[in-house]
């Protein structure tokens, strides 16, 4: 066999392995969608939390309006105007806005977003509370 009929064969079946190998992983990616708002995680259907990406297991985003605050928590009205949330923060929960927050900028009327933990009782356990700017475009 001469040379150049030996390399169109390897080229041609280069093209045909690269063309299946193509063609196997848009197969996969159809068969695994993207975990969307209120997707399945860890079992359990969670809708309005998304999990955001690299975070922990357990870790969620929600957002809201701070409607009550006490000593160690903050109750939202959610975003998605389904109901409230109760939030529970400590010493250690990172809150944060254009510069460093502290627990007194938590009141009543404060748009916030949340990462934590969901508890067996629907309520969160912060890790990280973001106060978001007046008057910002908030999420649907």
């Amino acid at each position: 066999m001469s040379k150049k009929i030996f390399a169109v064969v390897t080229v041609v079946v280069l093209l045909i392995v690269a063309g299946g190998a193509f063609y196997g992983g848009t197969v996969y990616g159809k068969s695994h969608p993207v975990m969307r708002q209120g997707a399945i995680k860890n079992g359990e259907i969670r809708p309005n939390i998304r999990s955001g990406a690299g975070m922990p297991n357990g870790a969620n985003f929600i957002s809201g309006d701070i409607i009550s605050k006490d000593a160690n928590s903050i109750t939202l009205k959610m975003l998605s105007n389904e109901g409230s949330k109760i939030i529970f923060y400590s010493n250690t929960t990172q809150i944060s806005k254009m510069a460093s927050g502290t627990t007194n900028d938590l009141a009543t009327g404060v748009s916030v977003s949340v990462t934590g933990t969901t508890n067996s009782d629907g309520s969160v356990t912060a890790k990280s509370i973001q106060i978001r700017p007046t008057g910002q475009n908030k999420p649907n």
